[in-house]
């Protein structure tokens, strides 16, 4: 990547190496602000670990298998063929998912234009396949061309479709938070099957000792506040509903280490949502 990559958030950075370091990437997703930052960093998050604090490599890996486990049980059951990854900055997922998954999936990663156009980049030189394609896009649009609307309106609306959000939420308000919901379960309502995953940490579950630090430490590596907008999983789903999903849970790794593995540890400070537009079936 070129010195350009500095319009893209320190997180991205950082998660890019880290699914790297655990062979989830490709190179062309790395950056050597990335480098640098994964290694200035290890010495702390050490530290942290002994401390007690959430180890956030570990929650990093932990929500991106999960989401990742969950996605390919839809994909390969035939009830999701469109997925759009909101917010996806380096996420390796749309270039591993079309490895495994070639024609059967229509990949769109969705960011804003300056990541957009970086993430482009990178996956020309990847070699991006057909079916694969990044757009400009504003989560916090309720209309326009950046909008989620304007962003469904080329899609088959006969198919099902998948909205994945990664490290995004945690990172707005409440209220912020719901508009985005509401507007996902509209646009998912709309095709054949809808289903919604995202990473969210509730206050319960950063509790204790180790949760001021650990708050502290994300508000400063993201360069801004973090949200915890809910102190219970029963309030989390009931939200959802409210935004227009009729089903949602959030799904506690711990309860799916099968599908994890046990390589790295399985972290317990977040949860992964789990929402529908219809009731529930067994094909999700």
């Amino acid at each position: 990547m070129s010195s350009s990559d500095s319009r893209i958030s320190p997180t991205a950075h950082y998660t890019g190496m880290v699914w790297a370091r655990n062979g989830l990437s490709h190179r062309a997703l790395e950056s050597f602000r990335g480098r640098a930052m994964y290694t200035l960093l290890q010495p702390v998050v050490r530290v942290a670990r002994r401390a007690g604090v959430p180890d956030v490599d570990q929650f990093l890996l932990t929500r991106h298998r999960l989401i990742d486990a969950r996605l390919v049980q839809a994909v390969e059951s035939g009830a999701i063929t469109q997925v759009v990854e909101i917010a996806a900055g380096l996420s390796p997922r749309g270039w591993r998912f079309k490895q495994r998954f070639g024609d059967r999936i229509e990949y769109i990663e969705a960011d804003l234009p300056g990541m957009a156009a970086l993430k482009r980049a990178a996956l020309k030189k990847m070699g991006a396949s057909p079916g694969h394609r990044v757009v400009a896009f504003d989560a916090l649009a309720d209309e326009g061309p950046l909008s989620l609307s304007a962003l469904c309106a080329g899609l088959d609306r006969s198919r099902g479709m998948a909205i994945v959000t990664e490290g995004l939420v945690n990172y707005f308000s409440e209220a912020a938070v719901r508009g985005m919901w509401r507007r996902f379960a509209k646009e998912l309502a709309g095709f054949s099957c809808g289903a919604y995953w995202s990473d969210l940490f509730l206050s319960s579950d950063v509790g204790g000792k180790g949760a001021t630090p650990f708050i502290h430490f994300l508000s400063a590596f993201v360069r801004g506040k973090v949200h915890l907008h809910f102190a219970q999983t029963s309030a989390a789903e009931q939200a959802l509903r409210e935004c227009g999903f009729a089903d949602a849970r959030l799904l506690d790794p711990g309860d799916h280490a099968e599908a994890l593995g046990d390589a790295t540890g399985i972290s317990r400070s977040v949860r992964v949502v789990e929402a529908r537009v219809a009731a529930p079936s067994s094909a999700i």
